[in-house]
């Protein structure tokens, strides 16, 4: 077991000063100065043998960043690509055998690029385009996240040229996109939040309950999880309508088999739902969005779903002190998960979760008893140079299948990687 150098429960908000309990930081890359990554990581097994890790960045000016990470001690950047314009990001991306996808989001709609990419990266050096599939239109601002895991099909959430919402806050759905051709992508299906669709017969769902506003973050797709061991089922986070799981055994038709909440009373934004096959649960996570703690809890919920058509809440992760970290800077709170990607280079466990909450760090927890979850480390480094937000806010997590952890910063950490000590 590592060192305990500081209890971020118990300590004062010191948002310069690094916090580890059972993690060895290995290395950290500011990526060449541009340190600001979004929502993807993944891992190539590159075709000479070397690991690389490829990362989706959060805003403009870089697409995204190709780090060898062979030698996790002595990252080295291999790859760095420029976005067309300033108004439009990455933010995710994944990556199977030689074959990368990346999403595009514009900051309004009907901008370009809005879509996502398919790029030839079997030499990391010079990623080539295979082909871009372009979901912009008057009513989508693109593409927001990808899930590809199969080379087969992405799973995404996205606007759509013919995919009007009622309410511009509903404007991405769940879309499947049939890569087997990936010179030619073509929609496969798509499935939305009853009602939040011009032209639906249902009724838009409410924006206000018991004197709550719900809906305010939308109704709208985040995360779209679909893994070997059920290939008809997606797990997608629906923000605040809640964690779906959808069969998909009919691509073309989706249909919803269940679907868990907690707006109201909390606040929402249902980010990932990640299931743990072998225990019968789900992990669901909100994405914490306001600074300081204003929309406070933002938590990581553990659900039975032994009957999936009945999901029921058993525990949730445990956070470190609100105040310890409200007055920090930036936000704090919940956001990714490592996803236990069905991929090679991908380690997986469902005793094991690991997820990211901002100026709250990097955070592992063992859920060998699903009704009290035990964190069992931590990682809060201090706040980098140059960030706008005077704290750490670590954004995303991948853990590899050699146990090498990396995490990233949403405005100028860049990279860190770290070694399991548990």
């Amino acid at each position: 077991m590592g060192s305990k150098l500081t209890n971020p429960s118990q300590s004062p908000a010191n948002p310069s000063k690094s916090q580890i309990l059972n993690f060895k930081l290995l290395a950290q890359h500011e990526l060449d100065g541009f340190g600001g990554v979004g929502e993807g990581i993944n891992m190539q097994l590159a075709p000479d043998g070397r690991r690389i890790l490829w990362l989706a960045h959060e805003s403009a000016p870089k697409n995204f960043t190709a780090v060898d990470v062979s030698d996790p001690r002595k990252p080295t950047v291999v790859t760095q690509t420029e976005l067309p314009h300033k108004d439009v990001r990455s933010n995710s991306l994944d990556v199977v055998g030689n074959t990368m996808v990346v999403a595009y989001q514009t900051k309004k709609n009907g901008m370009q690029p809005a879509g996502i990419d398919l790029f030839d990266i079997s030499v990391p050096e010079k990623p080539t385009l295979i082909s871009h599939f372009d979901r912009s239109g008057p009513h989508s601002r693109g593409v927001h996240a990808v899930w590809f895991v199969d080379g087969a099909y992405v799973h995404m959430a996205s606007g759509a040229a013919d995919f009007q919402p009622r309410d511009p806050r509903d404007d991405q759905c769940y879309m499947i996109v049939d890569v087997r051709n990936p010179s030619k992508p073509v929609e496969a299906g798509r499935w939305w939040a009853p009602g939040t669709r011009e032209g639906d017969a249902e009724p838009t769902p409410r924006r206000t309950e018991g004197g709550c506003e719900i809906g305010r973050s939308g109704f709208r797709a985040h995360n779209t999880n679909v893994f070997p061991e059920r290939p008809d089922r997606a797990y997608v986070g629906y923000l605040d309508y809640g964690a779906v799981i959808l069969d998909i055994s009919d691509k073309g038709r989706p249909k919803m088999v269940s679907r868990w909440g907690n707006c109201p009373p909390n606040s929402g934004f249902n980010h990932t739902a990640l299931p743990l096959f072998s225990r019968d649960l789900m992990l669901v996570s909100d994405e914490s969005t306001k600074d300081n703690a204003a929309d406070w809890p933002k938590l990581v919920w553990v659900l039975d779903i032994k009957v999936e058509t009945h999901p029921l809440s058993i525990s949730t992760l445990p956070l470190p002190s609100k105040d310890a970290f409200a007055k920090r800077g930036g936000r704090f709170g919940a956001h990714n998960l490592h996803e236990n990607l069905p991929i090679p280079a991908s380690w997986r466990s469902d005793t094991i979760v690991f997820g990211t909450f901002f100026n709250g760090g990097l955070r592992a927890y063992d859920l060998s008893n699903p009704y009290q979850p035990q964190e069992i480390a931590y990682f809060v480094p201090g706040a980098p140079k140059m960030s706008r937000a005077g704290a750490i806010q670590l954004n995303d997590i991948f853990v590899d299948d050699r146990g090498i952890v990396y995490t990233v910063d949403r405005f100028a950490g860049g990279l860190y990687t770290l070694e399991m000590q548990f």
